[in-house]
């Protein structure tokens, strides 16, 4: 057992590097989210979520749009992280009925 768990660790290890071969550079002037800027001139990918949300969305709210579509999987990982604290302090705070014992029949 202690091997396969070694090998999945390995396998999500070299997932995980893999994922980080598709970012850009740490400072990459050239980087996408810097290729489009605002109507002040600055660039970054807020100026694309403004430019874009009610086009791509079909949606007026810009937070629902930027919460839900282009941020989906990062916002699904906060929720489950809030879901799962949530559920260990009930699970830690909640009573527990102590048992009724008469002390007459001891």
């Amino acid at each position: 057992m202690k091997i396969v768990n070694w090998l999945l660790l390995i396998a999500f290890g070299a997932l995980l590097i893999y994922g980080t071969t598709g970012l850009p550079n740490r400072g990459d002037a050239g980087a996408g989210m810097h290729s489009t800027r605002s109507l002040a001139g600055s660039s970054g990918a807020s100026s694309f979520y403004i430019r874009n949300a009610l086009r791509d969305a079909k949606t007026p709210n810009m937070v629902t749009v930027i919460l839900a579509d282009y941020r989906g999987f990062d916002t699904l990982g906060e929720e489950t992280v809030i879901l799962t604290a949530g559920l260990i302090c009930f699970l830690v705070l909640r009573r527990r009925k102590k048992p009724l014992t008469n002390s007459r029949e001891h």
